[in-house]
């Protein structure tokens, strides 16, 4: 992964400007009342913790880097009112995968 294609958070540290990727958690499979999706996935970014800071993430992709398989998803919608937002992954995630943390990028 290039430094070019992840998206970065600027941080201010002792009077100098630090660019840091930004991250979020999966919390859970989007679900029915009798079916779970893997494909969806709702996501909290973590820092991000409103819906007009989660609103301006809408179309960027995320990525899943779990064991030797790389999982690539697009933030589609927001969830709630607290920052998490629907992530579709291209391939369904594992189980074990919830609680991973993904990666955004630009």
């Amino acid at each position: 992964m290039f430094k070019s294609e992840t998206r970065v958070r600027r941080v201010l540290q002792e009077g100098r400007l630090v660019f840091q990727p930004v991250y979020g958690t999966i919390v859970n499979y989007r679900i029915g009342i009798r079916t779970q999706m893997p494909k969806w996935c709702l996501v909290q970014i973590m820092g991000e913790n409103t819906v007009s800071n989660a609103g301006q993430l809408v179309g960027r992709k995320m990525i899943l880097k779990f064991g030797k398989n790389s999982f690539v998803g697009r933030i589609i919608d927001l969830h709630g009112k607290k920052g998490v937002v629907k992530v579709k992954f291209h391939k369904g995630i594992p189980g074990q995968a919830l609680g991973a943390k993904v990666e955004l990028l630009s």
